[in-house]
């Protein structure tokens, strides 16, 4: 077989493979639309005889009993289950925005979902990041434990004067006001090295934790100019934003003078490494700790987009965060923008 050959059958063989791919990833869509389309008429069909007939709490019961009998070792028609579907339909019925999302995820991450956010903003932001970013199962779980709706809705960047309005929004939902790094084993006294190399150690889990569409790219990321060396602690790159991400690690507080710092690594990222298709560099300074005043203030001028965040070893979400999360308006304004 010639080389020209070689190269047109791997090519070919790339394509086939891909239909293949997909067309298993849609008759998996398929299957699980029809079983949440089932499960939706299940629930629909027990509340209305409910509101018809008067049936009670035991019509459940007896039906789960009959179902399991009719179909011996299919799983899903418990009696705890089929509350599930009464719920599910109550919930989503009357909401014509999220009752077409709920068919786009598995019955269980939906169950999750419902079970573990109690509005409907919420669940729109659940809806759309499970299905946007592909999260698993446990990975949903443990994104609705660690706050990831609060951390996203109480960001601080300067991404609105600083980003070009056409990636604004994607942008600001690459970063969160707050990140667990609950999968390190590191006490509460830590240097910024030991923080670096306990991420480096986990990147896996780390690029989950920054919420998807990250890869990366490299650590003490060599900047040289006029013979002198400096480096960025992490250097990552979005693959939807199209652009290099800079992140700065501090073991304690946020200083006004690590957005200087930031600005002048954006710039020589810009200058020296971006490539001309890609669009502009962004900077996240994690922190140990921030005032969010001081944060507001040391960005409000700065012309590289910046954002500002803290860091936890712990999934603890901290109440005080909650009094920082924007009205229900603009909550709904910012989920939008996950499609």
């Amino acid at each position: 077989m010639s080389a020209i050959v070689t190269v047109e059958y791997k090519t070919f063989f790339k394509q086939i493979t891909e239909r293949i791919y997909k067309a298993r990833y849609d008759a998996l869509k398929a299957v699980n639309k029809e079983l949440i389309n089932l499960y939706w008429d299940i629930g629909k069909s027990i509340v209305v005889k409910q509101e018809k007939l008067g049936w009670g709490k035991a019509i459940v019961e007896t039906l789960a009993k009959d179902l399991q009998k009719e179909f011996p070792g299919i799983q899903g028609f418990s009696s705890a289950n089929l509350w599930r579907m009464r719920n599910f339909y109550l919930a989503y019925n009357k909401n014509e925005k999220l009752a077409p999302m709920v068919r786009e995820i598995s019955w269980t991450k939906n169950i999750i979902i419902l079970e573990q956010c109690k509005d409907d903003i919420r669940r729109e932001f659940y809806l759309r990041t499970t299905k946007k970013f592909g999260w698993t199962k446990d990975v949903l779980i443990n994104q609705l434990e660690a706050g990831a709706f609060e951390r996203y809705m109480a960001n601080q960047t300067n991404f609105d004067k600083a980003v070009p309005e056409k990636y604004r929004h994607q942008a600001k939902l690459a970063v969160k006001d707050e990140y667990s790094f609950d999968f390190l084993e590191l006490g509460e006294e830590h240097s910024e090295k030991e923080l670096e190399l306990a991420l480096l150690e986990n990147v896996r889990k780390f690029l989950i934790e920054m919420g998807g569409y990250f890869t990366f790219v490299g650590n003490q990321y060599r900047l040289e100019i006029e013979g002198q060396e400096f480096f960025i602690d992490l250097v990552l790159y979005h693959r939807q934003l199209r652009c290099l991400v800079a992140i700065e690690l501090k073991v304690g507080a946020f200083k006004p003078e690590y957005a200087g710092k930031m600005q002048f690594y954006l710039s020589v990222l810009n200058d020296k490494t971006k490539l001309s298709d890609e669009n502009p560099s962004i900077g996240i300074i994690l922190c140990k700790d921030k005032n969010r005043t001081i944060v507001e203030y040391a960005l409000k001028d700065t012309k590289k987009p910046i954002g500002v965040s803290a860091y936890r070893l712990t999934e603890k979400l901290p109440r005080e965060l909650k009094k920082y999360l924007p009205s229900p308006e603009e909550m709904i304004e910012r989920i939008k923008y996950l499609e």
